[in-house]
């Protein structure tokens, strides 16, 4: 009866990982070929270009992936009510797109580190733009994500092999953002195909005060967003002043991307428990997921930070042997990822205390900075103690997290089913 009662959660979750990790899986496979044939600085400026990148697509999501699912999921039998959420999305989208676009421009015609490889950070805009037009808060809203998993993991198949044909020395680190948008419009086309002859979801009119409200309501979910882009994408930005020349963001970018995998790990556990944690507050299965999970992912982090250094050797190439003291900084994020995706929206929303998810990344994003702040005024400003710092930061986010649902989620778990305490 439980297995049947968390069918769709445990399929949802499954494609999600199949999602999520094919990105993953697909960019390790391309990774240590693109490191060889880039070398760490030509890799160090994919990665700068990507962490500039982010910014972007954090505006351009805009926190629609929780407040448009959170709708969806409300209406999910209402075929007028979903066309109406999803025309809304699109159109708020295209003017955060024009806005940022200008703003892009305007950055990289006036600070001469950006002007350099203009050209390279406007191709990666287009990517993120085009991507940023995949409707996943739809499907994560109905919890039916094969659709949408099976189209995308089919392009991604098809940028990964069209990397290993087209990209053979270090002056075409340009294809790289070049393929990805190839690959990003066959997977928004494909998929809107089946969002409007399928699901039977069309474009509709919607009038202004309608996507005002929509852009209004999912601010508070991008103000999160955006803070935690601070203390996770500002860093290689912030190397990538620092150390303008040498390998030192490569390794930091190469280092951080192993890490990024392994958060990810996580994120499909969360995604799909948000939608089944607004229908059921099921706060004892979160319990079980943490109980079953974190002493396996320490044991992980700690035979990683064992064997960094061969790690690195055999991913990225011997160029970037010295990426393994980077990486046994950057450990910790991943011990903290589960319970901090956890103990964040899937928890806290159902008890109606989404507030504190945001405040704890908007004061996470405030610590980072100022640390930053600190490590600069008093001249250790390095790569090794933004690792450090990020590490503090992370932990700082769940110690908030946690605060918020022992003392002000007490009340709301009394009011629930005794066999729903976590």
């Amino acid at each position: 009866m439980k297995i049947k009662k968390h069918s769709t959660l445990i399929n949802n979750t499954l494609m999600l990982y199949i999602l999520i990790f094919s990105n993953y899986f697909f960019g390790f496979i391309t990774v240590p070929y693109q490191t060889r044939i880039l070398g760490p600085e030509y890799y160090g400026k994919l990665g700068f270009a990507t962490a500039f990148t982010v910014y972007f697509q954090l505006f351009l999501d805009f926190g629609f992936i929780l407040s448009a699912t959170a709708e969806v999921a409300k209406h999910r039998n209402n075929k007028e009510k979903l066309s109406k959420i999803m025309s809304s999305v699109v159109i708020a989208k295209i003017l955060l797109m024009i806005t940022s676009f200008l703003l892009l421009l305007i950055l990289c015609l006036s600070i001469p580190k950006l002007k350099e490889d203009a050209w390279l950070y406007i191709l990666f805009f287009i990517y993120v733009s085009i991507n940023s037009m995949l409707p996943d808060y739809l499907y994560r809203g109905l919890e039916n994500m094969k659709i949408i998993t099976y189209r995308t993991v089919t392009v991604k198949l098809f940028f990964t092999i069209m990397v290993f044909v087209f990209l053979k020395e270090k002056s075409q680190y340009y294809y790289v953002p070049i393929l990805n948008i190839i690959g990003s419009t066959g997977a928004v086309i494909t998929v809107y195909a089946h969002v409007l002859h399928k699901l039977k979801i069309k474009f509709v009119r919607v009038d202004s005060t309608y996507i005002w409200e929509t852009l209004k309501n999912s601010s508070y979910y991008f103000y999160s967003r955006i803070a935690t882009s601070i203390y996770d994408a500002t860093n290689t930005f912030i190397l990538g002043f620092l150390y303008p020349t040498g390998n030192i963001v490569g390794y930091f970018t190469s280092s951080n991307k192993l890490v990024t995998t392994a958060r990810s790990a996580f994120s499909p556990i969360a995604d799909s428990l948000y939608p089944h944690m607004i229908k059921s507050r099921d706060y004892k299965l979160i319990k079980k997921i943490l109980i079953i999970f974190m002493p396996i992912i320490i044991g992980g982090c700690i035979i990683v930070s064992i064997f960094a250094e061969p790690i690195c050797i055999l991913l990225f190439g011997d160029e970037f042997k010295n990426t393994a003291p980077i990486l046994r900084l950057l450990l910790p994020l991943i011990a903290l990822a589960l319970p901090n995706y956890l103990l964040g929206f899937p928890t806290l929303t159902p008890l109606g205390l989404a507030k504190y998810a945001n405040i704890s990344t908007i004061l996470g994003a405030i610590i980072q900075v100022v640390g930053l702040i600190i490590l600069y005024i008093i001249s250790i400003l390095n790569v090794y103690t933004i690792c450090i710092l990020t590490c503090v930061t992370e932990f700082c986010v769940l110690l908030i997290r946690v605060w918020a649902i022992l003392v002000k989620g007490r009340n709301q778990f009394s009011l629930s089913s005794g066999h729903d305490r976590i």
